[in-house]
């Protein structure tokens, strides 16, 4: 299990998430990103467009997923 906050991930604060592999802490971040936006925390709103971005082009968006299953790849086990 490794984790990742959510400013790693390129969010404003630093929420963690744990998962056994990057996807799992990805959907993490997707769903807290959801979740501070339905609560009307603007703080997170450039995180969930930039998020809501990458799932609409998934193509342009494979940078990102690479350098994050990197990272996650780097991390200690906790």
């Amino acid at each position: 299990m490794k984790t990742m906050s959510c400013r790693d991930l390129g969010g404003p604060c630093d929420l963690e998430h744990r998962g056994d592999n990057a996807d799992e802490i990805i959907k993490a971040q997707d769903r807290h990103l959801k979740e501070a936006e339905q609560a009307g925390d603007a703080t997170h709103q450039e995180a969930r467009d930039a998020m809501k971005s990458r799932w609409r082009h998934p193509r342009r968006s494979m940078g990102w997923y690479r350098d994050t299953k990197a990272a996650f790849e780097r991390l200690p086990e906790a």
